[in-house]
């Protein structure tokens, strides 16, 4: 998050409506980015259902669909870690140069080839798997399989490609090759839909991909000027950060477990295309649900990374100055007041959202088009949604202190139980499709919660003993435990 920061707060310190307004846009693309991309690409692909037909409009939302969820949860253990190595590069080169090529930090110019390192192993790593899938497991036609292919290591390119970004100033320049690609991905599908059915329409899509995931990669390379060195340089991370890959597979896995256990067990499943089961009713109320958290997700990132971060550094930089303890504990204080204001805000943010979603859901159905039999999934989904951005919030806070093992375990927590409660509910049948997720993230949210107010209270004991590799490294009879401490 570290380039996100320093944008961030050099808007909000305009202290004028366009920055401000600046600074939500840009915290929202960042952190929904990618799902803002996927949902009103399958939305919008509606539209040309006239030109390819129903059948062919399916199969094709299905592999868009395995595509994306696949090769999120797969590519998360190297983003995250990939995330962390960058954010290290970003920290050490500084927030005060105004033009990376002029400053020519050492550790910056590690970028490009960080970036091709990083595309490359995810390439190479998920290879075997889709092939496997593609090549031999489902039933398609032989061009369409090469097609599917090429679709899935671009989007997985892109989550790649997407952590670079954070650290880019040109958020406009981003944002337009977004747009573009998207527009660029939706037009070229409905020109091929007609003379080349399915596979033209994943070629044409695939296109807009590819323009999006080169012209940023261009973009990156003409910022960090320097040659491409060092391409597997945050591999040595994974070892390190172990933690951070776990975590990132498991939270992505429990984002689509249940839509997965939803398309093999749920007996509305279909199966379009052999080998690929599916439960179209299920996903897009789910989808239309997650769109919920954009504004409450957006305006806590912006809240995080100005008050929060400010405090979080004040209280470590007065610790390196030795002051005394009663400043550490006004310090620590300031940054609870923060983390409760930001949480209180969002809360009333994304409450409101929520009641006004959940009435007037048979109207928002009714305007796009959508089954009424969705409407149950939607307000499960919906409520689902409301404590999942909260979780969003209290992992990213715990990740700031580095309670990595804790979210690790946590973030297990949200799989698990999200397993567990999917299948209670679908055994209770179709009236409470849905309820797991829901149950899922309110259980994860309360245990993360209480855990987190623990750990952030005790900071200064952990900080000084906990976390103390001077202290770790006394004879065991020395060292001070959380319960002998006063």
């Amino acid at each position: 998050m570290a380039g996100v920061g320093f944008n961030l707060r050099k808007l909000v310190q305009r202290d004028d409506l366009l920055g401000i307004i600046t600074g939500f846009f840009y915290s929202t693309w960042v952190t929904a980015g990618p799902w803002i991309l996927t949902i009103v690409s399958l939305f919008l692909i509606i539209w040309i259902s006239d030109v390819a037909g129903y059948q062919t409009i399916a199969e094709f939302r299905l592999i868009v669909i395995y595509n994306f969820a696949f090769s999120l949860a797969f590519t998360a253990p190297v983003f995250m870690v990939v995330t962390r190595y960058l954010a290290d590069l970003v920290f050490s080169a500084g927030d005060e140069s105004s033009d990376r090529k002029r400053s020519g930090g050492a550790a910056l110019n590690k970028v490009p080839g960080m970036l091709l390192g990083s595309v490359v192993l995810v390439f190479l790593t998920q290879f075997p798997l889709v092939a496997v899938f593609y090549l031999w497991y489902v039933e398609l036609e032989p061009i369409i399989r090469v097609a599917a292919m090429v679709n899935y290591f671009l989007v997985a390119g892109l989550w790649v490609v997407a952590v670079y970004l954070t650290a880019l100033k040109a958020y406009h320049v981003i944002s337009t090759t977004f747009l573009v690609g998207l527009i660029l991905s939706l037009l070229l599908a409905w020109l091929f839909a007609g003379n080349y059915s399915l596979a033209g329409m994943l070629m044409g899509f695939s296109i807009g991909l590819a323009v999006i995931m080169f012209g940023l990669i261009a973009y990156i390379f003409s910022e960090y000027t320097a040659d491409a060195r060092e391409p597997f340089g945050f591999v040595r991370y994974f070892r390190r950060y172990w933690e951070l890959a776990l975590a990132g597979l498991f939270y992505n896995l429990a984002i689509w477990v249940d839509k997965w256990i939803m398309w093999l067990y749920a007996p509305e499943r279909e199966m379009i295309i052999p080998g690929m089961p599916s439960y179209p009713d299920y996903d897009a109320a789910m989808f239309l649900a997650y769109l919920s958290i954009i504004p409450g997700l957006a305006m806590f990132v912006i809240s995080v990374e100005t008050n929060f971060f400010m405090q979080y550094l004040r209280f470590y930089r007065d610790i390196q100055k030795h002051v005394n303890f009663e400043r550490i504990q006004q310090n620590l204080t300031r940054i609870t007041a923060s983390l409760t204001s930001g949480l209180r805000s969002m809360i009333v943010l994304q409450g409101c959202i929520v009641i006004v979603l959940l009435l007037l859901s048979p109207r928002l159905y009714e305007l796009i088009g959508f089954s009424y039999t969705q409407i149950g999934m939607f307000r499960f989904g919906v409520l689902g949604a409301f404590f999942h951005v909260l979780l969003v919030m209290q992992f990213i806070i715990l990740t700031y202190f580095d309670f990595r093992r804790l979210v690790l375990a946590l973030q297990g927590l949200f799989l698990v139980t999200n397993i567990v409660f999917t299948f209670v509910s679908l055994n209770m049948g179709f009236p409470f499709y849905g309820a797991g997720y829901f149950a899922s993230t309110l259980l994860t949210f309360a245990v993360t919660y209480l855990a987190m107010v623990r750990y952030v209270g005790e900071l200064p004991y952990r900080t000084f003993v906990r976390d103390n590799l001077s202290v770790k490294r006394m004879p065991p009879s020395l060292q001070v435990t959380s319960g002998s401490r006063r």
